[in-house]
């Protein structure tokens, strides 16, 4: 049975993407609320924007990865500082993508619940929220940073103790434990103001960011060498800030109407505050997720130099189509999290199984280009200057084994936050990532010694795909009540389409020696078989585009 459309024909790519849903009395999408921000179109609009700015935040850190492979190629200088990135990956991993995410956005959509609530109509428990837990947040984030920047030389010993000058990775470290504080602050920011359903802000965070770190690498790479990368984390930090601050001060203030301060505030303080467990599992779940990269980093420390430059390159460009498709789960986060707060259990799961099928058709196509373009992609993006052609066909074999652990990257993105939208804590998350991680770590030390990098990546694909498969199989159980089974058929049908594109774009990329047209030829063969074979397949979750490009076409004609 195909999805049923909404009676005002808006067919966007959020429409059902799987069988047996059926439109509210009236004709109208039940999954869309007009009041709150979850209307088809809104969402529509707000994960076009998202992706938009996004995207844009995306080449800038591939601008920024260029500069890098530009001034100091693959060798030890930008091993000493990838060390060092190892903080502000954390902390945007715990901060901004998962952890605080995970926590604040359903303590703030209750909170914007809580407005509605009789008795609670003469205070605004969102301002409550903010005045109890903005300044220890504050503090707690100051304290670790400080705290970073004094053990920097015990950490950088930690993460790579096969390093040459592990002077540089200390220096670059202190630089780069500036972005907990800042990093912290735009968490909080985004998630108050995505909860408020305000995404233009948030998702421009990383385009500020970026554009930080390229300006202070341009500025001050003859001066201070690899360490200006590091000063350019500083700055980009404090941007991500700024460029949210505004748009949530104006949110607070112009919902102050009504509210009143003191002993009432307090009370509606304590009734939204988070549970202590809640915190633990949140962060212990990033942490857990974040340790392969420190697993990582710590094997491939002892191979010869320029191995985690290889492994960073391959990972960076690898991923853009798992960050790329998490941008609807993103926009969409907040509105299962009402959802649930206000029991209607039924929105939340047809929300999550649409968003699970749509990121992992945009997912899957992105691993096929990436596979079978991979040398292509590296040679056009690195290699110039210190970055060699034996650079790229190190960094593009690492990408193709990497491409295999995208769908269990996207789906653990994608699911994890079904489990946190309740705004109650859970471990189960947190074992099934600890038991990827322990994967990854038993498969890479066994695998380095005989594949050496590409055996890392391998063990990091195996890991992730290993949690995804607990978190989904445990998803009706633990967490919102999906239909495993239709889930399964679903992305069985687009794993199949994928698989059959990327045998199509290796044999079309292997005729053609330019890698500019050949990079181009294999992403158009790989679209044409992978949207044929999706509707050839009926995938659900694809159908909606179908009909959008026949009614545009029929419509020009």
């Amino acid at each position: 049975m195909k999805p049923t459309l909404p009676a005002d024909g808006d067919e966007t790519l959020l429409s059902p993407a799987l069988p047996a849903q059926q439109p509210a009395p009236g004709g109208t999408d039940k999954s869309g609320d007009k009041g709150d921000g979850s209307s088809s179109t809104f969402l529509a609009r707000a994960a076009l924007l998202t992706a938009v700015l996004s995207a844009a935040g995306s080449l800038l850190g591939l601008g920024r990865d260029q500069a890098l492979a530009h001034l100091f190629g693959a060798g030890s200088e930008t091993d000493a500082f990838l060390v060092a990135w190892t903080v502000p990956e954390v902390a945007s991993t715990l901060l901004i993508e998962d952890g605080l995410a995970f926590m604040l956005v359903p303590a703030f959509s209750a909170a914007i619940a809580a407005r509605g609530v009789p008795e609670l109509r003469d205070q605004d428990p969102v301002r409550a929220l903010v005045a109890s837990s903005l300044p220890r947040l504050t503090l707690a984030f100051l304290a670790c940073a400080v705290l970073l920047m004094i053990g920097a030389p015990q950490l950088v010993a930690l993460l790579a103790p096969g390093l040459p000058d592990p002077q540089l990775a200390v220096d670059c470290t202190r630089l780069t434990a500036t972005c907990v504080l800042t990093f912290g602050l735009a968490g909080y920011c985004s998630a108050a103001l995505r909860a408020h359903s305000s995404y233009l802000a948030p998702a421009a965070i990383y385009v500020a960011y970026n554009t930080g770190i390229i300006g202070t690498l341009l500025i001050l790479a003859d001066r201070w060498g690899v360490r200006a990368a590091a000063a350019g984390v500083a700055v980009g930090g404090c941007l991500m800030v700024l460029v949210q601050a505004p748009s949530l001060r104006r949110r607070l203030t112009s919902a102050a109407h009504g509210a009143v301060a003191g002993g009432k505030d307090a009370k509606a303080a304590k009734r939204q505050s988070m549970d202590l467990a809640l915190i633990a599992t949140v962060l212990l779940f990033a942490l857990c997720r974040q340790a392969q990269v420190f697993i990582e980093r710590f094997l491939a420390s002892s191979l010869p130099s320029g191995a985690i430059s290889h492994l960073n390159y391959a990972q960076k460009v690898a991923q853009l189509p798992m960050v790329l498709s998490l941008m609807l789960c993103t926009v969409t986060f907040p509105v299962v999290a009402k959802a649930l707060a206000r029991g209607d259990t039924e929105r939340a799961r047809d929300r999550v199984e649409r968003d699970v099928a749509l990121a992992a058709c945009i997912v899957l196509f992105g691993a096929a280009v990436v596979f079978a373009c991979a040398p292509q992609i590296v040679q056009l993006l690195f290699q110039r200057g210190a970055f060699t052609g034996e650079d790229t066909a190190a960094t593009a074999a690492i990408m193709r084994v990497y491409s295999l652990g995208l769908l269990g990257h996207c789906l653990v993105g994608a699911l994890v936050r079904s489990y946190f939208s309740a705004g109650r804590p859970t471990w189960y998350p947190v074992a099934s990532m600890a038991a990827g991680m322990t994967l990854t770590a038993g498969a890479g030390t066994w695998a380095v010694g005989a594949w050496g990098v590409g055996g890392i990546a391998a063990a990091n694909a195996l890991g992730i795909t290993f949690t995804a498969v607990l978190l989904l199989t445990a998803m009706d159980r633990r967490s919102v009540p999906v239909r495993i089974p239709a889930v399964l058929l679903e992305l069985g049908k687009t794993l199949l389409a994928a698989v059959a594109a990327t045998a199509a774009g290796l044999l079309c990329v292997a005729r053609i020696d330019r890698p500019l047209e050949s990079f181009a030829a294999g992403c158009l063969v790989i679209g044409g078989v992978f949207g044929f074979l999706l509707w050839a397949l009926n995938v659900q979750a694809f159908l909606p585009a179908v009909r959008i490009a026949t009614r545009k076409l029929r419509n020009a004609r």
